[in-house]
């Protein structure tokens, strides 16, 4: 296919989404961004590689949301310097992830405003690259300086407030530079890395089952996304399509996924409101979901459930019959609780007009998933490409545009509904038939995935080497693009209310720390 005129060609991946790929030069890298950025198209996700073991040189890859499906663009690099046009200028979450390129692979965008390390925080030199082919990801290094420049705000009583790494409870660590004058938050600003667990150098060498375990385990609370994700992309390097009943059976284990995030977040949402009854009530019905979950699929996050051909798991009648029923008894207690949650008006006043974006503001942003959408912001992989089975589900998005926590908590709640009803109907119709296919990866092949999880789209990008084994893993988490929009969302709020603004997107600290 042709895109805006470019003078380069995308080629059709065999996947069930549409999505293409090609090879670029640098005019086209950066003309591909524009016309994206023009055609109001998103930035899924950047990424470099090494190619230097296969007889080429050092590459960046670019996946674009567009209108007509995911658009993944590849630069060749230079070996000697390898850099690369920088795109931030029309996509503000490539910050971030060009960053992340350098300290893995050592590519650079030219002319980026901010060249701060992103995950070394001095774990390793600064010309040491864990994801170049000369190195192990083994090699060890005393602690280097980590002097990390943050943005100093001056002015008539302004002070700092440092949150973290370090939390109470058991959240993941993540560092939070407050500037404030009084209660009142002037900017924030973030830093993440602390959770970089070396998963992208991992997956190399491993072949393609190995690949499907650790891929399933890159963020616990989305483990059926990015197990599907992984699952489509060497599905699609091998040129494969799973059978009905596997795929309705993916869907049905997404959906059930999505459910359990979402009650254990409005639960918690309610708590940081001061009303412990929510918390109370919303984390015994999940509890009661995820005891369903293993009862039913051997696993409590549905860990393993889902692998390249297929699934892993089957479903009996009577199995399938008591999933229904309990699909039904939730939606009569959430509904229930979305009475109260809306009747209350010490919850209210909590919730509205704190932490809003702006539908403008999330455009411009690239904010994404759940509070994407609730910010005015529409797209939903199953709405937008449905690909089997939800081409036959009809799924209805819950769109918001108030881009508060308010507006937050009620695509929650519309999406548990919604998520409940397609439950129903999956059990309802779910197809007989075989659960998997044989997956042979083809020698020196690409494919890709693309999953509307419950935090927003997963993108998983798998390349072989000569021997059919993993050359290259590269798996995106949503949270990459809405970090930065809590930093924005925080301003002019008080310190108090950000941990009910930072609940209400529940983001990923190790999810973007691969």
């Amino acid at each position: 296919m042709q895109f805006s005129g470019l003078d380069c060609r995308f080629e059709r991946l065999a996947a069930p989404l549409p999505m293409h790929r090609a090879r670029v030069d640098a005019t086209q890298w950066s003309a591909l961004a524009l016309a994206v950025a023009t055609a109001k198209g998103r930035l899924v996700s950047l990424w470099g590689s090494d190619r230097r073991a296969m007889g080429d040189g050092f590459a960046v890859g670019a996946a674009y949301a567009t209108a007509e499906g995911l658009l993944w663009a590849e630069l060749g690099l230079d070996v000697v310097r390898p850099a690369y046009p920088d795109i931030s200028r029309f996509f503000v979450p490539a910050v971030r992830m060009q960053r992340a390129a350098h300290d893995l692979v050592g590519i650079d965008a030219e002319d980026s405003g901010d060249s701060r390390p992103w995950l070394r925080h001095g774990a390793w030199p600064a010309d040491y690259f864990p994801l170049r082919i000369e190195n192990t990801g083994q090699e060890r290094f005393a602690p280097q300086p980590d002097n990390y420049p943050f943005v100093f705000v001056e002015g008539d009583g302004v002070h700092e407030i440092a949150v973290g790494p370090v939390h109470a409870g058991t959240i993941e660590p993540g560092h939070f530079r407050f500037s404030v004058v009084g209660e009142k938050v002037l900017r924030l600003e973030e830093r993440f890395g602390y959770t970089h667990k070396g998963i992208e150098r991992r997956f190399m060498g491993m072949d393609i089952d190995e690949g499907a375990r650790l891929a399933g385990r890159v963020s616990g609370d989305s483990t059926v996304a990015y197990a599907w994700a992984y699952a489509m992309a060497a599905e699609s390097a091998a040129g494969v399509a799973v059978p009905e009943r596997a795929a309705w059976l993916r869907a049905l284990l997404l959906e059930r996924e999505r459910v359990a995030n979402h009650l254990g977040d409005l639960g918690a949402l309610g708590n940081d409101a001061a009303f412990g009854f929510a918390l109370a009530q919303f984390s015994r019905l999940r509890e009661d979901w995820l005891r369903a979950n293993f009862e039913a699929f051997g696993h409590r996050l549905l860990m393993d459930c889902i692998r390249p051909g297929g699934v892993a798991r089957d479903l009996d009648a009577a199995a399938a019959a008591q999933l229904r029923r309990d699909a039904v008894a939730l939606v009569a207690e959430v509904a229930e609780l979305k009475d109260i949650y809306d009747e209350h008006a010490g919850l209210q006043d909590r919730f509205v007009t704190t932490g809003r974006v702006a539908p403008e503001l999330a455009a411009r942003l690239g904010l994404t998933g759940l509070a994407g959408r609730a910010s005015g912001q529409v797209a939903d992989l199953r709405v937008d490409f449905p690909w089997p089975p939800y081409d036959k589900l009809a799924v209805t998005a819950s769109t918001q545009f108030n881009g508060d926590v308010a507006a937050r908590v009620a695509v929650r709640f519309d999406e548990c509904f919604e998520s409940l009803r397609l439950i129903d109907a999956l059990l309802a119709a779910l197809p007989d038939g075989p659960l998997d296919v044989p997956v042979a990866i083809r020698d020196a092949a690409s494919g890709a995935g693309w999953i509307e999880g419950w935090r927003g789209e997963i993108f998983v990008a798998l390349e072989t080497d000569a021997r059919g084994r993993i050359a290259r893993c590269h798996c995106h988490d949503p949270s990459w693009q809405n970090w930065p929009v809590i930093e924005h969302a925080s301003i002019d709020n008080i310190v108090a209310d950000f941990p009910l603004i930072n609940k209400s997107f529940n983001l990923g600290y190790s999810a973007q720390d691969l």
